[in-house]
């Protein structure tokens, strides 16, 4: 009789402990952190590449079998796994741990690269020293904290890569999009970049799937000049950059919504999907923290805006035959340019707004015409009422080191895997503006089927709540959806599908979900 079990849950009792193929795999996998941790202690084990490889490997090779143990045995399906009664997923003690650790790391990382052993004038030391066979064998330099950054960033998409895609293997779409984004953190952030470093020395550090305003400094007058100088191959990837932020990411938001670039390529969406996917459970899905959301993102938006065409005003002159593009022109371009976004919005698409986000974007257009306003007639020579290096770099502290690095990712065990996603980066918000107001993409709904068993709000790590829509049998356009498919994945009915096509010809959800009689008969011969 003591070894009854009284549990009524139909679910079956969450793991009490890891299996002896787990506990032999966080072995494995800590071996090769502890090597690296060593490093920082500035201990001579001898040969780095070896020493290096041994880490890399052992903690590749950890995760693997991790994944193996803990999902080879079991049939295919949803794997919740009971993520709210572990420390780990839970915000436990562990879970405050790993924040803090994280934390604590990419601190050190922004703001203290020198207790990592980066030496400017010398010889590197510590954990960077350890880096610099794989650096310059890649790129011909020594190794930074960049370049240590990037390597374990990629070592972490691919290994826990994996791990998602055994976990997720009944779906077909969750392992064709994490394949895509290992190879596009592989190839074109971490190999391609060290590589045409390597053949020409010119040519600016180039993250060729990043884009404004992720890249921000981009169009600053140094990497303008790298461009310029590094001739042909640097104009390329110059007029690349202009014409992915213009056509290519319109283009493919309109064909696919944002999770063409958020689910499938991105870094940040990468490591979130891969590494964070155990955390995507507690992101908030309150309104408040939806209210908070679209304010924070949006202002980051005005933001990085305000600062780069600070930064690009900076270096033009009004010389017609020095520059083809002066100061004048280009400050009415992007005048032009902001006014005709804002008007058509007003005008054709006002009614997708909620009211709040029709005061947002009025009071958002009034600030930037004020500021153009006070330039034009103000007389003076510099941009805005602001001075542009403090632009900059406030941007670049507070935006590109603190709340994408330190809280971004430092905070996966607390708030989720996609704080910077949802609440910072600008990238996310423009693509979302673009999904909103004219994509193809939404996720639809067949609200008869749903049982609200919550799986799909649970698991959304933007913060919706799918099964409200679920249950009215909506359509889920929501602007902040990166189309992760994961709601659809967990869903036990098949009440969520992913799909790009237009709304005409198919049946409508809220007539099943009312009762309602639906001939189709009628839609077939309609097609």
């Amino acid at each position: 009789m003591g070894n009854l079990n009284r549990s009524m849950s139909l679910a079956g009792e969450p793991p009490k402990a890891l299996n002896t193929g787990q506990k032999l795999a966080v072995i494995t996998g800590m071996t090769g952190m502890g090597i690296l941790i060593l490093q920082l202690f500035n201990l001579n084990l001898g040969n780095s590449a070896l020493w290096l490889s041994i880490a890399i490997l052992a903690i590749f090779a950890g995760i693997i079998w991790f994944s193996q143990a803990a999902y080879a045995h079991k049939h295919k399906g949803i794997k919740n796994d009971g993520v709210w009664f572990k420390s780990m997923s839970s915000r436990g003690v562990l879970a405050w741990m790993a924040g803090i650790a994280l934390t604590g790391f990419y601190i050190v990382l922004y703001f203290y690269p020198q207790y990592l052993g980066l030496v400017k004038d010398g010889d590197n030391t510590g954990l960077i020293a350890l880096f610099d066979p794989l650096s310059k064998a890649l790129s011909g330099n020594p190794a930074s904290q960049w370049f240590v950054y990037g390597t374990l960033y990629t070592v972490a998409i691919l290994a826990f890569g994996a791990k998602f895609i055994w976990k997720y293997r009944h779906n077909k779409y969750e392992q064709l999009r994490t394949v895509s984004v290992m190879f596009f953190q592989t190839a074109f952030a971490f190999f391609i970049p060290e590589i045409m470093a390597r053949l020409n020395g010119d040519l600016p550090y180039y993250d060729l799937k990043n884009m404004w305003p992720l890249n921000y400094y981009n169009f600053e007058r140094y990497r303008i000049n790298g461009f310029i100088d590094s001739g042909s191959v640097g104009m390329t990837m110059l007029f690349f950059g202009i014409i992915s932020i213009f056509v290519i990411s319109p283009f493919l938001t309109y064909k696919y919504g944002k999770r063409w670039y958020c689910s499938w390529v991105c870094g940040c969406g990468g490591l979130a999907e891969t590494a964070g996917d155990s955390f995507r459970q507690l992101s908030d899905k309150s309104k408040f923290a939806w209210k908070v959301e679209r304010w924070v993102v949006h202002s980051v938006v005005v933001f990085v805006t305000l600062m780069t065409t600070a930064v690009i005003y900076s270096y033009l002159g009004n010389d017609t035959s020095k520059y083809w593009l002066t100061k004048t022109m280009f400050i009415s371009g992007v005048a032009i340019i902001l006014t005709a976004v804002f008007a058509w919005v007003m005008i054709y698409k006002r009614d997708e707004l909620e009211k709040d986000a029709k005061y947002g974007a009025i009071g958002y257009f009034t600030i930037i015409a004020v500021l153009i306003g006070m330039h034009f007639f103000s007389g003076s020579g510099n941009i805005f009422i602001f001075k542009v290096e403090t632009l900059r770099t406030t941007y670049s502290f507070l935006i590109g080191s603190v709340f994408s690095g330190v809280i971004g990712t430092g905070f996966y065990p607390i708030l989720g895997n996609r704080v910077w996603c949802r609440f910072g980066c600008p990238m996310a918000a423009i693509l979302g503006f673009q999904q909103r107001m004219f994509s193809k993409f939404r996720i639809t709904t067949n609200g008869g089927q749903c049982i609200s068993c919550g799986n799909c709000s649970t698991y959304c790590e933007m913060g919706i709540d799918v099964r409200a829509y679920a249950q009215k049998g909506a359509n889920i356009v929501r602007s902040s959806c990166v189309g992760c498919g994961i709601c659809s994945a967990v869903c036990p009915r098949g009440v969520l599908k992913l799909e790009n096509g237009p709304e005409k010809g198919r049946i409508d959800s809220k007539e099943v979900l009312l009762g309602n009689d639906v001939d189709l008969m009628d839609l077939v011969n309609k097609n």
